[in-house]
């Protein structure tokens, strides 16, 4: 009788974890889905780069990015575009959903999973791209994946074309899109079209015709 009374404990202390992990999982979803708000990117860059004790030109040193610029960037008088961030995170040597996402929201590091629901990726536009960032709930990924929107038009409205050691894949949704590279010839991809590069050679994105291209690409750095 006592070993029965002792087995039902057990079980039901069982069912008790199993319910608390499932609402806690619960909660975790519900903040996911309503995070999909813009971010403020220079409050953060601000934020680990004091935290790093580094100054202006030691983040210019490391990343090749300008005092000045940088400074801007801080203040959210200019939006870096994702290979800008991606040149950032990698010179201060921080991972670049660190960059993107508050701390608060990072899920905890036990079989992870992250769902964004249409239109609650997180936001990051710059003058070339409309960049929303799927699943950045998730801290240390092998794989960033961005749904972007490529307004340029020309190259020239790029200040600096985007490199670094990441591997990039990259399909397109809709519209057409044209990836210029310093060592091939420009590439023009259409709806349903996919194409994987190294970015260790610049390279930018432009879209041809009336609408802007819808891509979706997932990034992997080394």
């Amino acid at each position: 009788m006592q070993k029965l009374m002792l087995s039902q404990a057990i079980d039901e202390q069982g069912v008790l974890i199993q319910d608390v992990v499932r609402r806690k999982a619960d909660e975790h979803a519900v903040a996911r889905e309503n995070s999909g708000a813009e971010m403020n990117i220079g409050a953060r860059l601000h934020e680990v780069r004091k935290s790093r004790k580094l100054t202006l030109q030691d983040i210019s040193k490391a990343t090749g990015v300008s005092a000045s610029a940088f400074s801007k960037i801080e203040r959210n008088e200019l939006s870096p575009t994702i290979g800008t961030l991606q040149r950032i995170a990698q010179g201060i040597g921080v991972d670049l959903m660190e960059l993107l996402n508050d701390q608060s929201n990072s899920v905890p590091a036990y079989g992870r999973r992250s769902i964004t629901r249409a239109g609650h990726g997180k936001q990051h536009d710059s003058n070339t791209c409309a960049n929303h960032l799927l699943c950045s709930d998730l801290r240390n990924k092998k794989m960033t994946p961005i749904m972007t929107y490529v307004s340029a038009r020309s190259t020239d409205d790029y200040k600096a074309w985007a490199k670094s050691e990441a591997e990039i894949f990259l399909t397109v949704l809709e519209g057409t899109l044209v990836v210029h590279s310093k060592l091939y010839e420009p590439l023009v991809l259409n709806e349903g079209d996919s194409y994987y590069y190294d970015a260790n050679v610049e390279h930018a994105w432009t879209s041809a015709g009336e609408t802007d291209a819808k891509v979706l690409w997932v990034l992997a750095l080394p």
